[in-house]
């Protein structure tokens, strides 16, 4: 079953381009991508296929009948529509030719994707072909209408040979046409591997643009070809709830890691080109999260159609129509600067608004990240201002996540019915299968709501995280005497990271649960000990206006609440003075745990966790200490012996 964008099709397709998608769907491999009406270069093609071991195949559809048809030739069509007229359109053949020529050029001006040398020099590494699908004409029309005449009949596929329930079509027929109608003259050598498949469609579809390292345009043997390395992108399951999430309320659950805030702001772009008149709000609770979302916005909403004509050495600059319809804020800010409400007049404000004597903006679209943060009367308001046409509300939520106590019911919240409107997220991008097992079992030792973890699809309150298998180091537990002895460790581990490992400052992050107690200000401590290794930091929780100017790709080791972090990733995570955690006059240790679970969390490549005294989580990571040295012993006692 090939895998296919969007998952299903869209209720308002044609009767041939749902049997065509089914068809598709069930027949062809596994491996298979299939999308339907993509948006490319600003052409929507009805479908594009990539094959691993195929190629990239342009269809065009269409629901002619032996009635539609009037007088036809290589290039132009002139039909008979319903009411009895006659109207002129290029051939189905034409348009699928100039659709598949149209991502050919956009894909040809990468180096990776094409022939550097030999006969093909700077054509395609893979093959690409074109071809018309009629739904409603069969093979015998076509040879009673000498239809054969104007459509290249291995360029075709006809209702016999896409229709299961027909006695003449079978699946090896079905491949075999489609195989026949790449109009290239060579073959795969070797399938496509994924990395060649992401760059596809990093270029064909912006969106789904994580990051890659890229070389200005550079001359290649007379032709000007782009160099791009270590390209990111999301995956299919991402790219598919991105543009499938759907009209109207929805509801994303995630685990941590799953890519849930890239998905809210590839919607965005996606519901701001697609509608471009809309005011869109994004809302999240905490203010540098709300600053990081702004820049990946911000990123997208500038990213090129084609990287080719893009000149990555001029500074990016806010498009301004995206400026002016999407906004990004922290739930207060919100309130405070475009409402000038403070929270404590919310249920007031709701009052007056049910009651029609107050007037507050209104939005087309309002997303919401970290829902599993906000008020129930914070959900009512934000719903009160949303757009009746639209009801467009995307709520995001990861409920291990969660470290406020908030009741939930988005029915009674927001007046909106999520059930069979929910999708979920399990897999875990970010972190390496050694920090998602770890981090996993302490939360699944520590929290009481472990036994609400999801059982099957959409039950429970929890969702289980998966592995991407991504493969790296083990966590590192550090205790010591005192918190002198652990800053300092902690800034040898972040230069020797830095100068040896080449690791940026800006992608390590320090997080702590207490700032100072009557006996040490751990802050200056930790800075100091930084400052002794050279090393700049930046800390992002000092205050209000700190956390607003905050820029994850300033070239700083950054400091941080594990609070202000939500949603936040970087290569390397130390959380330090672990003691602290559970926080002695917290008592919630649900909460506690839920915050040390997020801490670890940020990590995507190497996580610390260092303590200088005992706490109910340090005994924990005691005795994970005490397994590995006596696994080492083990090992040691089984190589001497």
């Amino acid at each position: 079953m090939a895998y296919t964008i969007p998952e299903t099709i869209r209720s308002s397709a044609t009767a041939g381009e749902r049997l065509l998608f089914r068809t598709l769907k069930m027949f062809l491999p596994d491996d298979y991508i299939v999308y339907y009406e993509p948006e490319i270069r600003g052409k929507r093609p009805d479908f594009v296929v990539i094959g691993p071991d195929l190629g990239l195949l342009v269809l065009e559809v269409k629901d002619y009948t032996k009635n539609t048809l009037y007088r036809l030739d290589r290039d132009e069509w002139v039909l008979i529509t319903s009411n009895g007229e006659q109207v002129s359109t290029k051939s189905p053949q034409k348009q699928a030719r100039d659709n598949a020529f149209l991502i050919v050029d956009t894909l040809k001006k990468d180096r990776n994707l094409v022939q550097l040398e030999g006969k093909y020099q700077f054509q395609l590494k893979f093959p690409f072909g074109f071809g018309t699908v009629f739904t409603r004409l069969h093979q015998k029309d076509f040879i009673d209408n000498g239809l054969y005449g104007v459509i290249e009949p291995h360029l075709s596929l006809t209702r016999d040979e896409i229709d299961p329930d027909h006695d003449a079509f079978t699946e090896e027929n079905l491949i075999e046409k489609i195989s026949n109608m790449f109009v290239v003259p060579y073959r795969l050598r070797e399938p496509l591997g994924k990395e060649e498949i992401d760059a596809i469609r990093y270029h064909l579809f912006p969106e789904v643009r994580i990051s890659a390292e890229f070389k200005q345009p550079s001359p290649y043997q007379d032709q000007l070809l782009l160099s791009l390395h270590d390209i990111k992108a999301m995956d299919l399951h991402q790219e598919n709830m991105a543009k499938q999430i759907g009209d109207k309320n929805r509801l994303i659950r995630g685990v941590a890691g799953s890519g849930k805030t890239l998905i809210l702001a590839s919607r965005a772009k996606l519901l701001a080109r697609e509608h471009p008149d809309w005011k869109i709000l994004i809302l999240c609770y905490n203010i540098s999260l709300a600053q990081s979302i702004e820049q990946m916005v911000r990123h997208m909403m500038n990213e090129p159609e084609t990287l080719f004509d893009f000149d990555f050495t001029k500074e990016e600059t806010l498009n301004k129509s995206a400026k002016h319809y999407v906004q990004v804020r922290n739930f207060h800010s919100w309130l405070r600067n475009d409402l000038r409400i403070s929270e404590g007049k919310i249920p007031k404000m709701l009052e007056k608004l049910e009651q029609g004597e107050a007037i507050l903006p209104k939005y087309d679209a309002i997303m919401i990240d970290e829902g599993q943060d906000f008020e129930a009367d914070w959900f009512k308001l934000v719903s009160q201002l949303l757009n009746p046409d639209t009801k467009s509300l995307l709520l995001v939520e990861d409920r291990a996540q969660s470290i406020y106590k908030r009741g939930r019911s988005y029915l009674q919240d927001t007046g909106l019915d999520f059930r069979g409107r929910s999708k979920v997220l399990s897999i875990n991008y970010r972190n390496t299968a050694q920090i998602v097992s770890f981090a996993w079992g302490f939360y699944q030792q520590h929290s009481v709501l472990k036994n609400k973890v999801v059982s099957k699809e959409f039950e429970g309150d929890i969702i289980a995280p998966q592995s991407t298998r991504r493969k790296g180091y083990e966590p590192a537990i550090v205790r010591v005497d005192s918190f002198q002895r652990e800053a300092k460790i902690v800034a040898r581990q972040i230069a020797k990271l830095h100068f040896e490992k080449n690791l940026p400052l800006s992608e390590i992050l320090i997080l702590y649960r207490v700032k100072r107690s009557y006996q040490l200000d751990y802050i200056a401590i930790l800075k100091q000990s930084l400052e002794e290794e050279g090393i700049h930091h930046y800390w992002i929780a000092e205050n209000s206006e700190s956390k607003r100017n905050f820029q994850k790709e300033q070239e700083t080791v950054k400091i941080s609440t594990i609070e202000s972090s939500k949603g936040l990733d970087f290569q390397a995570v130390f959380i330090v003075n672990a003691n602290n955690i559970p926080f002695a006059l917290e008592e919630d240790i649900e909460r506690e745990a839920s915050l040390l679970y997020i801490g670890m969390t940020r990590a995507k490549e190497y996580l610390c966790i260092s303590y200088s005294g005992d706490s109910v989580f340090t005994k924990y990571f005691d005795e994970i200490l005490e397994e590995r040295m006596k696994n080492k012993q083990e090992i040691v006692f089984q190589r001497t012996t």
